[in-house]
């Protein structure tokens, strides 16, 4: 580690150490979970003051999507894993494609359970990783960064602003690296760590918390749901179909019957079974009104 390195780290204030918490091995655990408790109670509070531009960012996610581009997730170490695992989570919830929502991890798949040495700093690889996915234009990439330096994500954030993608950075320092590379910087301090420098813990919670907005207000914004019930919910299971037929019975009324006989003709899309019951319409006419719609249950109905 070069002098410089070790420089820069020490104004992180995701590497700064809570001298209030020295004495967290000699305590009982109980006392340490409660002030750990206590900790992790300022991480939204530090997230308020990022909602402009959280709010900025899922509108021009939402922009993309309706210009048929892809939200790209890039991150290394617990960063790329809650990208990898927000992306994930968007088909099940939302309906959508697997590729509308992407996320790369430094080192690749393996890196998801298995630290790679040496690939946060791999720039190149980054290039190489957004070369690999064809990103252009119409994408939106959101570097996912907890000190905000990391190099295979500001050159992962630099390399998709060349291409004229827009631009994201998450991080948990002020002024953070990879926030002045972006169109738009969220940039969350939440201060040390319960254990200096373990950013898995307050910034990791930071992270994941804007995530779930990004997603989940431009899933909103691209008419994903209505109200704030998921009609695009893909039943997979025992559970979400459960789930499914409770959603339509609920915003149409209608009778079991009816309901189950709507789901069966629409192959369990619920806002196509939902336009069917309260438009009177089959499910071939409902999908073309929704599409018409752009994918809006509120406007059809």
């Amino acid at each position: 580690m070069t002098t410089g390195l070790r420089d820069e780290l020490r104004t992180l204030t995701t590497e700064a150490v809570d001298a209030s918490l020295s004495d967290i091995d000699t305590i009982s655990t109980l006392d340490a979970a409660r002030r750990m408790n206590a900790l992790d109670r300022s991480v939204p509070l530090a997230v308020e003051p990022c909602l402009p531009a959280i709010a900025r960012a899922a509108d021009l996610i939402a922009d993309a999507f309706a210009r048929g581009g892809r939200l790209v997730y890039v991150g290394a170490g617990t960063p790329g894993r809650l990208g990898v695992l927000d992306a994930s989570e968007c088909p099940p919830t939302f309906g959508t494609d697997p590729s509308q929502v992407v996320g790369v991890i430094a080192g690749g798949p393996v890196a998801l359970t298995t630290a790679v040495e040496g690939a946060e700093d791999d720039e190149d690889a980054a290039v190489r990783d957004l070369d690999a996915l064809g990103l252009t234009s119409d994408d939106v990439v959101v570097g996912i960064s907890a000190s905000g330096r990391t190099p295979y994500v500001v050159a992962a954030v630099r390399e998709a602003r060349r291409r004229s993608a827009t631009t994201v950075a998450v991080a948990c320092n002020a002024d953070s690296a990879a926030g002045r590379e972006a169109d738009v910087a969220i940039d969350v301090v939440v201060g040390p760590e319960f254990i200096a420098g373990s950013t898995r813990l307050k910034a990791g919670t930071a992270q994941k918390l804007v995530l779930n907005m990004l997603t989940t207000l431009a899933m909103v914004r691209s008419n994903k749901t209505f109200g704030n019930r998921m009609v695009d919910v893909r039943a997979t299971n025992d559970k979400l179909v459960a789930r499914a037929f409770s959603l339509v019975q609920d915003i149409t009324g209608a009778a079991d019957a009816d309901v189950s006989a709507a789901l069966s003709e629409s192959d369990g899309e619920v806002k196509t079974a939902v336009a069917m019951i309260l438009t009177g319409s089959s499910a071939e006419d409902a999908r073309t009104r929704l599409s018409d719609a752009g994918g809006s249950l509120r406007a059809v109905i």
